[in-house]
């Protein structure tokens, strides 16, 4: 379940402040995203692997953190930031 090289580097580009910015929050929010698309994928088709889901929930946590902390500091960057990813209809 991991984003490979080409796609972490698009997620970079796309949200972060240059390209090598791969630390900001905005960054691991998209990030955490990818993996959390892809774990729920791995769900669906795996229903009984509790340790998967165990990892999806503790990711879905540390995501919803980091929303909170942008959406503390900076509630522009958090609307637009959810819209892009799609997150929370």
């Amino acid at each position: 379940m991991t984003i490979n090289l080409k796609n972490k580097q698009e997620l970079i580009e796309k949200f972060g402040t240059n390209a090598k910015d791969s630390g900001s929050v905005e960054v691991q929010v998209a990030m955490l995203s990818q993996k959390i698309a892809e774990l729920t994928e791995h769900l669906k088709n795996n229903a009984k692997d509790f340790q998967a889901k165990r990892g999806l929930l503790m990711m879905v946590g540390r995501r919803k953190r980091m929303l909170t902390y942008i959406k503390k500091s900076d509630i522009e960057k958090y609307r637009k930031l959810i819209k892009e990813l799609n997150i929370r209809g």
